[in-house]
């Protein structure tokens, strides 16, 4: 893996402005997890040991080179099987756009099958997904999908190469791939509901074929620790930490904390912070989703919303509060700041991975809806019309004179007093 590595990193420096077959990328999603990271180093090397053609395979972490930092299992991990993190390539190393532009660029998606807006661009070179989420693809001939819904997706890319190529698998591959498995699935533990027994085979393929793997208790545990170590982290740097963003009409970052929310509500000038965060990177509303354990290791969560509109907020919260597939079984947690509602998360197996579908099936709903920002609310006497003919655009509309708010609240105002 490190020659693999290192050669990729060589021959991006030396071929991408030159006139070359071209890069096959291998691309993890925006929250840049052990699970994605692993993915998409594991199936690249695949790829370079299995691909029949002159183009440069590349893993690429899709972050800033800045924000490994904020990872501390994924360093954990890498340390741990004698990677070094200089060996990687990031987002801000790779110009996408100029590949796919010039036709050099095929894309391979793991850990995630749709690529967000700001990433839409790249959607003709995409000729290959491996993803453990619920399918959003649409079908595309050109696109080879292998979506499933187990644990962790670095299961699925296990799958291909014990299936397709079981020679590349060394004690340092096996290591990467049962860590991200083994964190993913929270210990292999049918209570935490995440393992599926493809999950469980394939972690017991790799044992017997490495019995000097490390025990699963003591590994979870480690990387546990790794991931649960904010400290000396900003508000910014929290969020940032384990963070996916929804895009639709308006931009939804979802980000996982590991303290509770009494500890992170403790923090002096919180909301100005969030505040400062969701400017600084585009967000109309960030959803905070806590886990942590208690002694006997059962899992919390909580999960929070914080938007500076309270239009936005309440909408938000009154549907994830109504939600039924999942249930998240709300329960309200009263706290001193105005822009925020904090809630008990009573289904304590309800991820990100099972919220993120909800979100984007809220910003669906609220298609053509902006979020307004700070300052830019007004309440108003006149209540929303219907889709009728009283509504600009409507096909009804069509050479009738328009009717303005005031006209409206003059007609409200005489059928007052009327009993209808």
């Amino acid at each position: 893996m490190e020659a693999f590595l290192r050669s990729s990193r060589s021959a991006m420096r030396e071929d991408v402005d030159q006139p070359s077959p071209g890069f096959h990328v291998v691309l993890g999603n925006e929250a840049c997890d052990v699970d994605s990271m692993v993915s998409a180093l594991a199936f690249a090397y695949f790829l370079s040991k299995t691909a029949h053609s002159d183009t440069v395979t590349l893993p690429l972490l899709n972050i800033p080179q800045s924000e490994l930092v904020l990872r501390s299992d994924n360093v954990f991990l890498l340390r741990q099987a004698g990677l070094s993190p200089e060996l990687l390539i990031f987002r801000d190393q790779l110009d996408l756009r100029a590949l796919e532009r010039a036709g050099r660029l095929r894309l391979t998606l793991v850990d995630h099958n749709v690529l967000p807006s700001s990433d839409s661009y790249l959607e003709e070179a995409v000729v290959e997904v491996i993803d453990h989420h619920l399918l959003e693809r649409e079908p595309n001939p050109t696109c080879s999908v292998t979506v499933e819904m187990v644990g962790s997706c670095a299961t699925l890319v296990t799958e291909h190469i014990i299936q397709k190529a079981p020679e590349i698998l060394d004690q340092q591959l096996a290591q990467l791939l049962y860590a991200a498995m083994v964190l993913d699935c929270v210990n292999m533990d049918p209570a935490a509901g995440k393992v599926t027994p493809k999950d469980s085979q394939y972690a017991a393929a790799l044992e017997r074929r490495f019995p000097t793997l490390p025990p699963r208790g003591a590994l979870f545990q480690s990387l546990q620790n790794a991931k649960f170590d904010v400290s000396g982290l900003n508000t910014e740097q929290m969020i940032l930490k384990d963070m996916k963003v929804v895009s639709e009409t308006f931009n939804v970052a979802i980000s996982v904390l590991y303290i509770t929310l009494e500890e992170f509500f403790q923090r002096v000038g919180l909301e100005a912070e969030l505040s400062s965060c969701c400017q600084k990177f585009g967000f109309d509303l960030l959803i905070l989703m806590t886990i942590s354990f208690t002694e006997s290791r059962e899992p919390i969560r909580e999960l929070a919303v914080f938007s500076q509109s309270s239009r936005c907020r309440e909408q938000v919260c009154q549907f994830l509060e109504q939600s039924c597939s999942p249930a998240l079984d709300l329960r309200p947690i009263s706290t001193p700041l105005p822009h925020i509602s904090a809630y008990h998360q009573g289904n304590r197996l309800a991820s990100r991975k099972k919220l993120l579908p909800l979100v984007k099936a809220f910003l669906k709903e609220q298609s053509g809806d902006r979020c307004p920002g700070p300052g830019e609310e007004e309440e108003s006497d006149v209540p929303p019309t219907p889709m009728n003919s009283l509504v600009e655009g409507c096909p009804l509309n069509e050479g009738l004179p328009q009717i303005s708010a005031q006209d409206l609240q003059e007609k409200f105002s005489k059928l007052e007093g009327v009993d209808l």
